[in-house]
């Protein structure tokens, strides 16, 4: 008799096993994205370049990338490149929207650590 209930349990723990799968679909979500417009750059602009140091980084990721993220969505600049490791600044930017002194502004309008110095108009960016 114990035998019988051992068989009829294992029988029923089997049958619930094999009939209670919940084959669940994969929920599809459909999440818009807001991307950034292009900007779009005046053709007969004319384009300086400055390179400019900056003082007080810690790191290329958080501190460089932050600063050449906020310098390149500046209106009338066309590039930006901040090279952590030598602390320089690289910008093309549009003369009649752009001042140097407002890459300054910008600059330290991310921290107040960072300092800008040796602000200088090239004609290429230099490449060391």
């Amino acid at each position: 008799m114990n035998a019988l209930k051992n068989i009829i349990a294992i029988a029923m723990v089997t049958l619930i096993t094999i009939s209670c799968k919940n084959e669940k679909k994969p929920e599809v979500k459909t999440i818009e994205v807001a991307t950034e417009s292009p900007k779009e750059l005046d053709p007969n602009a004319t384009y300086a370049k400055a390179e400019f140091t900056i003082e007080g980084m810690t790191c290329a990721i958080g501190c460089a990338k932050t600063i050449e993220k906020k310098i390149a969505k500046m209106e009338g600049v066309k590039s930006a490149t901040v090279d952590f490791d030598r602390k320089l600044a690289m910008v093309e930017y549009n003369e009649a929207k752009v001042t140097p002194t407002s890459f300054e502004e910008t600059v330290t309008n991310v921290a107040d650590i960072y300092k800008v110095s040796d602000m200088k108009t090239v004609e290429g960016f230099s490449t060391k």
